[in-house]
């Protein structure tokens, strides 16, 4: 991929295995979410010197642009930048390759077990938990990206349109033209600090490669086994428009594996939404257990592969193009609405779950101190390990 040279990268490349088991290695601690960013810079750009500090955080502009789970995007660029396409896809591998593993093995657990009583409380517990966090997420969000009336009234617009029925992608769709009229005089100018880079088609030979590899896997699912590949088709929908983070795919993930094809009911989501919470790496995760329940080890990798390809393919296609988007003064009131209308579905993901708990004294003491907590910033591993304990006694 043809991007401007660090003057701060050594002579001699890394290689693929050392890019892949440099970031296997941070895989294996990389709870946190968008908090791992801090750690990739500090192995990339600190450690290692694979790429200037100007140069990761022209790339954390990129992956804060485009749909995805942002420290794996992070973890993407700085692979790329240090060893080119195969460097990317190496670094992008061996980031998520402890969670699936762990998840995979927690999945299968729970498809075991998750009828014993103890494990009955173990989740009662864990479920009150994922809707205090879904909403702290919602708050988190809301205070980010809501700012006036007009952001407030798109928000609502976008969590009635899918507590209704609307598919949250074509709220999505709908809250980025609908900002291109409300935001037309928000005062939003376009970057005018240096002029795009030229562009060349050659720039992106490498997203056309993976977009290849990508169809032809496709079209191989779609002859060998029907249902993995609608699994594929959908995992791929849901992060192309999981904008803003990892927590953007949980209205997408709640509206297609239950409403949609039934895969599994409101509750068995939220049990895999807390395991993907006590494993390193995003949230997307969960589309290794919804993969798994649904068909097994293949189930699993077809729908890990899939929720995480598209973010690839989009990192290595916007890179080279970035500059031409942050100009564009379309392109950042889309994505404003984009922004907004995530806190709308969030806001509507959170009432569903919440109706479909089964609330008692103890799960609302739980889900009230799981809030305070994790808005208070206290880890959510400590959350979710002492309100794991406390559901199995008392729950």
């Amino acid at each position: 991929m043809d991007v401007p040279q660090d003057r701060s990268r050594p002579r001699e490349q890394p290689t693929i295995g050392q890019i892949f088991m440099a970031f296997f290695r941070l895989g294996l601690t990389a709870f946190g979410g968008p908090a791992m960013v801090a750690y990739i810079r500090r192995l990339a750009v600190a450690e290692k010197k694979w790429l200037s500090d100007a140069s990761f955080k022209h790339g954390i502009a990129i992956c804060q642009t485009i749909p995805g789970a942002t420290a794996m995007q992070a973890a993407a660029y700085a692979g790329l930048r240090a060893g080119g396409p195969w460097g990317g896809i190496a670094a992008y591998v061996a980031f998520g390759l402890p969670a699936f593993f762990l998840m995979l093995v927690l999945s299968i657990i729970y498809s075991r077990s998750h009828e014993l009583p103890a494990v009955i409380s173990l989740f009662a517990g864990l479920q009150v938990i994922v809707v205090a966090m879904i909403g702290n997420a919602t708050l988190n969000f809301g205070r980010k990206y809501l700012h006036n009336c007009r952001d407030i009234g798109l928000a609502l617009f976008t969590a009635l349109a899918l507590g209704l029925g609307l598919s949250p992608i074509i709220a999505i769709l709908g809250a980025a033209l609908l900002a291109l009229l409300l935001y037309r005089n928000a005062g939003q100018q376009a970057q005018s600090a240096s002029h795009p880079a030229p562009f060349a088609l050659r720039q992106l030979r490498p997203a056309l490669n993976l977009a290849g590899a990508c169809l032809g896997a496709l079209l191989l699912l779609f002859f060998l086994d029907r249902t993995l590949y609608t699994l594929a088709v959908l995992m791929m929908k849901i992060d192309c428009f999981a904008f803003g983070g990892g927590f953007a795919s949980v209205p997408l993930l709640f509206h297609e594996i239950v409403n949609v094809h039934h895969w599994m009911d409101n509750q068995t989501l939220m049990d895999g939404i807390a395991l993907g919470q006590v494993t390193p790496g995003p949230i997307v995760i969960t589309a290794t257990f919804a993969g798994y329940l649904l068909a097994g080890i293949p189930g699993a990798v077809v729908g890990t592969v899939f929720i995480f390809t598209p973010s690839l393919l989009l990192l290595f296609a916007a890179t080279p193009l970035f500059d031409r988007l942050q100009h564009s003064v379309l392109f950042q009131r889309a994505m404003r609405g984009i922004l907004v209308s995530f806190v709308g579905l969030l806001l509507s993901v959170t009432m569903h779950f919440g109706l479909a708990v089964h609330w008692r004294p103890v799960s609302i003491l739980i889900a009230a101190a799981a809030f305070i907590a994790l808005y208070r910033k206290i880890n959510i591993l400590y959350v979710v390990g002492l309100g794991a304990l406390i559901s199995i006694f008392l729950l």
